[in-house]
């Protein structure tokens, strides 16, 4: 392990390099490693925006195509991510133009990722563009 309080002790860093910045000390401050930290809360806005979708979209496809299984938890997971997806479009707009990708056609996913079959057939989803004819 280095010896930048960076690598030591990380929220003792971001306050000391909050303060830099406020006081305008820029030749002070570590603007390499704030840098790579605004980029990685970026990413990981997104990564909650795909996370979010992909759960949605999964228990959507649950509830069209396994009636017999729908219940009050599933409908509160379905209005809470939707809930929630709002909310986090509201607070970062920018990401409504982001190109989302679900977890099963990314291509740097563990091998194993990769080679799973799925629960259902693609066949089983033909009208998958179609509203529901009864929507949770």
């Amino acid at each position: 392990m280095g010896n930048s309080l960076y690598e030591q002790d990380y929220h003792a860093w971001t306050m000391q390099q909050a303060e830099l910045l406020r006081s305008r000390q820029l030749d002070c401050a570590d603007l390499d490693n704030i840098a790579e930290e605004i980029e990685s809360m970026g990413r990981s806005l997104k990564r909650e925006l795909t996370s979010r979708l992909t759960v949605l979209l999964m228990r959507l496809l649950k509830w069209q195509h396994q009636p017999g299984f729908r219940g009050r938890s599933w409908r509160l997971t379905i209005r809470g991510q939707r809930l929630s997806l709002r909310q986090h479009l509201r607070d970062n707009p920018s990401l409504k133009s982001t190109s989302i990708r679900p977890y099963w056609t990314r291509t740097d996913e563990p091998r194993s990722r990769q080679n799973a079959k799925p629960a259902l057939p693609p066949r089983r989803f033909p009208g998958l563009v179609r509203s529901p004819s009864t929507r949770p």
